[in-house]
């Protein structure tokens, strides 16, 4: 008689939604399925106490369906909390498309998408992320008006990533403030790893500002591209994580601060605008604390984007977009002096503040 040996990776797997960490009381998790177009997504509801949940859609080719589903939790949770601590009257929500995007997004897919976004009446309003643009936000636009992110030629307020970039910049100045005195960023040396939209925005701000910036990517075109655009430098090394560098800037997928790296890492601040860059919040967060290296919470200083698609919802004009993502400076120093006053990591203090007004709203819908 022979019996299989569960593994501790395939043990957590049997409890693979509402075991999970990243879990953390979803209001809501649909599965969408559509054979005739391909499409396999996956929405995650996390909180609509300060409003409906609104979070961009990313198309990824996930490894396996549980990757996929850990992804989109974790992020919709993330997103509860960045409308609250940036004051935005909205939930967390967000959405995964499980597939390649340069080779199997189509037309036809992103409207089946709409359609299941509609579904939901409003509950969840989806814009762009990674693998997505704004014209397929206008596609989805075609089935249903709960979207954002959608062209300024049809009454959007367009692409946010410019605006993502000018808060991550924004949160780093003041990260900088805080660690060195001075937000100044003129000779400060900068690794930038992720040159997508958002990456290259940043970039571009960090040269004007006359910073040493290195850049890493996983595409050597777009590295090329990049450097011949604002003549910057390319890593070339194999441990990006062990250099010499003043702040590390994030700015492709999550997790890159894990057990692996996090005790290489010899940067004094963290500050980028990757979602989910702590692989596990407590644990990591406190290393850093211990550490001595600052971490600007990415959920507060990567808000930028959804301030500006949040203007759709508001009607406000590109003034307020600026004025509310130049904010973002002035909450990240509160946050840091906040972590260093009463001995909390970063991110706990940014965490206690977004739950205590998503509470104070709860208790007021109660009365």
């Amino acid at each position: 008689m022979t019996s299989d040996i569960i593994t501790a990776k395939e043990l957590k797997k049997m409890d693979p939604v509402f075991g999970q960490h990243s879990f953390d009381d979803h209001e809501q998790i649909v599965f969408c399925n559509d054979k005739d177009t391909g499409l396999k997504a996956i929405i995650g509801i996390h909180n609509t106490v300060l409003g409906p949940a609104l979070g961009g859609t990313r198309m990824w080719n996930y490894a396996n369906e549980w990757e996929a589903l850990n992804d989109v939790l974790r992020l919709s949770r993330g997103m509860t909390f960045k409308s609250a601590i940036t004051g935005l009257n909205l939930g967390g929500g967000k959405a995964v498309i499980i597939g390649d995007a340069k080779t199997q997004k189509t037309p036809e897919l992103m409207r089946r998408f709409g359609e299941f976004v509609h579904s939901l009446s409003g509950r969840y309003i989806t814009a762009e992320d990674v693998g997505m643009t704004t014209e397929d936000m206008d596609t989805v636009r075609e089935v249903t008006p709960y979207v954002t992110g959608i062209s300024e030629s049809k009454g959007g307020a367009g692409n946010p990533s410019p605006i993502t970039a000018y808060g991550v910049f924004m949160g780093m100045k003041a990260a900088a403030k805080f660690k060195f005195g001075s937000d100044i960023l003129e000779d400060k040396n900068i690794y930038v790893q992720g040159i997508g939209n958002v990456g290259e925005a940043l970039v571009e701000h960090l040269v004007n500002e006359g910073a040493n910036v290195t850049i890493a990517d996983i595409s050597q075109e777009r590295l090329e591209e990049v450097r011949s655009k604002y003549g910057v430098t390319i890593y070339g090394g194999n441990d990006i994580y062990s250099e010499e560098m003043d702040i590390y800037a994030p700015c492709a997928l999550g997790a890159t601060i894990n057990d692996d790296t996090i005790y290489k890492l010899k940067a004094k601040v963290i500050a980028g605008a990757a979602n989910n860059q702590l692989a596990e919040e407590k644990t990591h967060g406190l290393i850093l604390q211990e550490r001595g290296i600052v971490y600007a919470p990415d959920f507060l200083i990567n808000a930028g984007g959804i301030i500006n698609v949040y203007a759709e919802l508001e009607n406000y004009d590109r003034q307020e977009i600026m004025r509310k993502t130049e904010n973002i400076y002035n909450t990240t120093l509160e946050i840091l002096d906040n972590a260093k006053v009463n001995n909390l990591t970063t991110h706990n203090a940014a965490l206690n503040i977004a739950r205590e007004r998503i509470e104070t709203r709860k208790r007021e819908n109660l009365k």
